[in-house]
């Protein structure tokens, strides 16, 4: 059995995970139509919030693991 490196493990699932989310934010996009649901402007902002929320977490994450050191102005 061949053994893959951390960066060909990393490239896997990170392409994988991150086709997964866009997929199940295109679905969440098809909320959007109107003939088919009800919903309001505070509906949306949830939504987005929560969305902009994980984001923002995502980028903390990866940050996190490149700025550690001393701090320097």
């Amino acid at each position: 059995m061949i053994r893959k490196t951390r960066r060909e493990r990393f490239e896997e699932v990170a392409q994988r995970r991150t086709n997964n989310a866009l997929n199940a934010i295109r679905l969440i996009a098809n909320c959007a139509n109107r003939h088919n649901y009800e919903y309001d402007q505070e509906d949306v902002q949830k939504i987005i919030l929560a969305l902009k929320k994980e984001i923002s977490d995502l980028q903390s994450a990866f940050n996190a693991n490149q700025s550690k050191g001393v701090f320097k102005l």
